[in-house]
């Protein structure tokens, strides 16, 4: 199985916290530029001989660090630990079973595996490895072995921890270190409560700011509106809450409950609601998707811990805090979503559904409130306006109306280079096969003791973006779902847009995922297309065209992939899909310019090198996925997640430009939370400070 690179997209790690007080500055216009998509980091072999020198000079610190501590004290970690799956329980069990106390007496040369004690070993990471160069698949464990609680329990293991020796990346001592916590007991540790704080009406339509600093009298709770409540716009919620400030979440669509209706009346009356569907609403995109909580910003990464801690306060499984892929899916989401939102309530935030922020209230170059009208609402007619001191700007990729409205105010928003393409479905049965061989039967849709098979593909063609042969261009797989289904994320009845989404148990008889092609300015161009949103009116066009290949009434245009790969459309009858509202056979090689579309063919066919069997007659191309990634980025300041132009605005999570996924706009949100909290003075130290405790980087990432 080909691995997806660490990093595809240009995501920007989370901005330190500031620790200075917030002061104005005034700061130029900056350059308009298209933000690179940046490839891998180069692994093993292929690393460059500065990358080898480092790990090199790594190896001996942890290796030096090793002397200094007592081998009896603390926990040891212990990593890649194989068991067959014939010796192990299977993928939902995530504790320590036989086939693993086996495994870890090979490793530390205790001789009887029955001896040792489960209770001083616990399960930290838990992933499934079916590579072909494996004799038999595996699962693969990390594990933390507690020293002292495994003496006490079985004191002839004394010897055999006596001769442990370290090896990097295998078997590594762990220091004494405090173990995260949640986001609710972080907030709690950094909080400032001053006295006698009282809250103000948070929709004072006599609006005002305060002037020149935002350090607050303690005499007055700061208002924070957050707009939009995704991830980004529920963690920073959920963080200044906390902290004390009077929230308002503003959210165009519709809380899970009613979304989930409008949802189903799209998928069985074809009626589009614009402002609730599977893009808008409570959750955000991600609500009605695949619930991956995978993550390339650090997977053990303290503020990804966190993270996954508060999912789990709200309702998560347990299990995705050692799963090696965790994922969720849409059925558990919804009621995490419902905990969320009350917690939300009884600290006192004001949750707005169904009010759309037509535009931003601005006094002196700073953000002092919001002009709101109904969702339902499309003359605007029926506008309020909402003062507040700041505004965490937290709306998702397809927010478009939002990015026409900031270029109003002369807010500078870069292009930003994303990916589009088309979603291939196949039987699952299929990817089981061609992942798992005679392993295949194991998955029982989903049941099973294997997980149901996945796939990540990447591949670099080189062309000049107008097929001829020259710079590089990423070609891969995006949003795989296992086990699910082709979903209409259009938001506009005239254009088409897909996406895939599954459930917990991914049970369904479908694979799909998109297959795309980085897209940059130069891309735009061709189609004479320019300015700050030529990467939106370049979705849109492919969007449209999509929707004239249907026929309209939300059908979707599919091609059998064989038939894309010759150019032609030789059937009318194509396979069976799991979308729907209907497909109709379409030349989806023509729909894309000729570059693109090469692209495409060719990456396909050398995905089929890696995985034999993903050309087949079963393969079914739909059109178009144009909506993997923001358009554009809003800058903001590394240092205070402010608006590089307009103070009191902070622009965070996907929408942004910041974060590509749950996790990743949950953390953005989080840390723009915190840089909030700080400009007001509600805490005593920034979120870095209590990762710094925490953190220990002489331990290898898993």
């Amino acid at each position: 199985m080909s691995l997806l690179p660490s990093k595809l997209l240009s995501l920007r790690p989370p901005n330190p916290i500031p620790r200075l007080p917030y002061s104005h500055r005034e700061l130029a216009y900056p350059r308009s530029q298209t933000l690179q998509i940046l490839c891998a980091k180069r692994a093993g072999k292929r690393r460059y001989p500065s990358e080898k020198k480092k790990l090199k000079l790594k190896k001996k610190e942890i290796l030096a660090d090793v002397k200094k501590t007592n081998k009896f004290e603390g926990f040891w970690r212990l990593s890649k630990l194989g068991v067959p799956v014939s010796e192990d329980p299977g993928k939902d069990f995530l504790g320590v079973s036989d086939g693993l106390l086996q495994v870890i007496a090979k490793v530390i040369e205790f001789p009887v595996a029955s001896l040792l004690p489960p209770e001083a070993f616990s399960v930290v990471r838990k992933s499934f490895d079916a590579r072909k160069m494996l004799k038999e698949p595996r699962f693969v464990y990390i594990v933390d072995m507690d020293v002292e609680k495994l003496l006490s329990l079985e004191p002839r293991t004394w010897d055999f921890i006596d001769r442990l020796e370290t090896k990097v990346g295998l078997i590594e001592q762990l220091p004494e270190i405090k173990v995260s916590g949640g986001l609710i007991s972080i907030v709690q540790d950094c909080k400032r409560v001053p006295a006698g704080t009282v809250s103000g009406d948070s929709r004072d339509n006599d609006y005002s700011a305060s002037e020149g600093s935002h350090t607050y009298p303690t005499s007055k709770k700061p208002k924070i509106a957050v707009v939009g409540s995704g991830p980004s716009g529920l963690f920073a919620s959920l963080v200044l809450a906390e902290f004390g400030a009077d929230v308002t979440l503003i959210e165009r669509g519709q809380p899970v409950e009613q979304r989930g209706r409008d949802i189903g009346a799209l998928v069985v009356r074809r009626i589009l609601e614009r402002e609730s569907n599977f893009c808008f609403g409570e959750g955000g995109a991600g609500t009605w998707s695949d619930g991956k909580l995978v993550t390339r910003i650090g997977r053990n990464s303290d503020s990804v811990l966190a993270v996954m801690k508060t999912l789990v306060h709200f309702g998560a499984p347990k299990g995705i805090l050692v799963n090696g892929k965790p994922h969720l899916g849409t059925d558990k989401l919804i009621p995490l979503l419902r905990n969320f939102r009350q917690h939300l309530q009884e600290l006192g935030v004001t949750i707005e559904f169904g009010k759309r922020v037509d535009d931003l209230l601005i006094r002196d170059g700073q953000v002092v409130g919001v002009e709101v009208s109904d969702s339902s609402d499309k003359l605007h007619s029926n506008s309020q306006k909402w003062g507040y001191d700041a505004v965490v700007l937290a709306v998702g990729h397809s927010a478009r109306d939002t990015y026409q409205m900031l270029l109003s105010h002369n807010v500078p928003l870069v292009p930003k280079d994303f990916a589009v393409g088309l979603r291939i479905e196949h039987p699952q049965e299929v990817i089981n096969s061609i992942q798992y061989s005679s392993l295949a039967s194991a998955v029982q849709s989903g049941r099973g003791k294997v997980p149901v098979a996945d796939y990540k593909l990447v591949k670099y063609i080189r062309d000049n973006g107008d097929g001829s042969t020259g710079t590089g261009r990423g070609c891969y797989s995006f949003c795989m779902c296992p086990g699910g289904q082709v979903v209409l994320t259009s938001t506009d009845p005239s254009e088409i847009c897909i996406n895939g989404m599954s459930f917990s148990r991914r049970a369904s008889k479908w694979a799909n995922a998109a297959l795309v092609v980085n897209v940059s300015m130069k891309d735009f161009e061709l189609l004479n297309l320019h300015g700050p949103l030529a990467g939106v009116e370049f979705q849109r066009e492919f969007e449209r065209r999509a929707a004239t290949m249907g026929g309209g009434n939300f059908v979707v245009p599919v091609q059998t992939v064989t038939d894309f790969l010759d150019g032609k459309l030789s059937v009318t009858s194509v396979p069976t899909s799991s979308y729907r509202l209907g497909v109709k056979a379409a030349p989806l090689h023509e729909l894309y310019p000729t570059h693109i579309t090469v692209s495409l063919q060719q990456s396909i066919s050398m995905f089929d090198e890696e995985l034999p069997g993903f050309i087949s007659k079963d393969g079914l191309l739909h059109g178009v996925e144009t909506r993997t990634s923001s358009p554009i980025q809003i800058p903001r300041s590394i240092d205070t997640y402010e608006s590089t132009s307009l103070k009191g605005l902070y622009p965070v999570g996907e929408g942004a430009g910041y974060a590509g996924g749950i996790v990743s706009a949950a953390v953005d949100g989080m840390y723009a939370g915190f840089a909030v909290a700080n400009s007001f003075d509600l805490s005593h130290g920034g979120i870095e400070t209590v990762f710094d405790k925490t953190q220990n980087a002489g331990i290898a990432k898993y």
